[in-house]
């Protein structure tokens, strides 16, 4: 048996330029970190000739299939069939956080198990070629509507300024913080979940629509990458950072109309009101997760304004998809 683990994000600029309807015409970029919360694929024989199936995959249900078309889960299927895997093989699928919250888990789920397919056939493949994989699976195979960054970060792990060319052409700039400011920077970060989970692509769709109309915006969001870039590079002060996420915020709410609702504005106001310098919410939007970024004594009373929500507690940087266990 071997076991692969993928990380999720947290991205803080850029998002929305990292769809190839935008960037092929006008670039696009990201700058986001993996997090210490992970997807879990574990891989291992089976003995179909023993049952009278030839695979067993688990998630929230169980399938047991004799033909690979037959299985329901479209990317176990999809990716099975991409990696030439038609029997004898038992998968399983554990995760740290539930899907549909923003953070690219649905990305990292596909990342993984393309990780643990290839090992379990004694391949090697870059994590640049993992992404890529990824990134053709879902948007060419399933036909989804995603955009790039959430495979690319699942692939590559760490903390990073992604610029975006093609679907194939993707180049990934570590951010040279020193472990010190690193520490530092992650004090700032608090994590509320909002209780609503929804289909990114729900959400997307409608963005996609307006985005000849939002080139501007987006432009000026893929600006704010550069800007974060520097502040986090430099001996800025962290407010910037704070105060730059907030007009990240405000540019992203005004993509489309289906971002945000009064909910979500609530929280978020609540979470100003109680120190925090700025913030965003993470995802595609409607739903998931809010970053706040908060001086660290401001913290006390965003735990008290809080206190009937989740708080996600979270580390930055983490390592991209890896085999732990083989």
């Amino acid at each position: 048996m071997l076991i692969s683990r993928a990380p999720v994000r947290i991205s803080f600029f850029g998002g929305g330029t990292d769809y190839p309807e935008h960037f092929l015409r006008h670039g696009g970029a990201v700058l986001a970190t993996a997090i210490d919360k992970f997807c879990y694929l574990t891989a291992s024989p089976f003995p179909s000739h023993l049952f009278d199936y030839t695979m067993r995959l688990s998630y929230r249900q169980v399938e047991l299939v004799k033909n690979v078309t037959d299985i329901e889960h479209n990317v176990y299927r999809e990716c099975l069939k991409f990696c030439g895997l038609d029997r004898d093989i038992e998968l399983h699928n554990v995760a740290d956080l539930p899907a549909f919250t923003g953070l690219g888990s649905s990305s990292t789920f596909t990342v993984a198990l393309l990780h643990a397919l290839h090992s379990f056939k004694g391949e090697f493949v870059r994590p640049l070629d993992l992404a890529y994989e990824a990134i053709y699976v879902e948007r060419n195979l399933l036909q989804d509507k995603v955009g790039c960054q959430d495979q690319l970060m699942a692939a590559v792990g760490g903390f990073n300024l992604v610029e975006f060319r093609t679907e194939t052409d993707i180049i990934v700039h570590r951010v040279p913080i020193s472990a010190q400011r690193l520490a530092e920077f992650e004090q700032h970060l608090f994590v509320v979940f909002t209780g609503i989970k929804r289909r990114a692509a729900q959400v997307v769709a409608h963005q996609l629509e307006k985005v000849v109309d939002n080139t501007d915006t987006l432009k000026q969001m893929r600006t704010m990458v550069d800007d974060g870039w520097n502040i986090l590079t430099s001996d800025q002060c962290f407010s910037a950072f704070g105060h730059l996420l907030h007009e990240a915020w405000i540019a992203k709410r005004s993509l489309s109309q289906v971002i945000s609702n009064p909910e979500i504005d609530q929280i978020y106001q609540q979470g100003i009101n109680a120190g925090a310098w700025g913030g965003k919410l993470l995802g595609a939007g409607a739903g998931g997760f809010i970053l706040f970024f908060a001086p660290p004594e401001a913290h006390s009373r965003l735990q008290s304004a809080f206190c009937d929500r989740q708080v996600l507690q979270v580390k930055v940087n983490a390592p991209g998809s890896e085999i732990i266990f083989a």
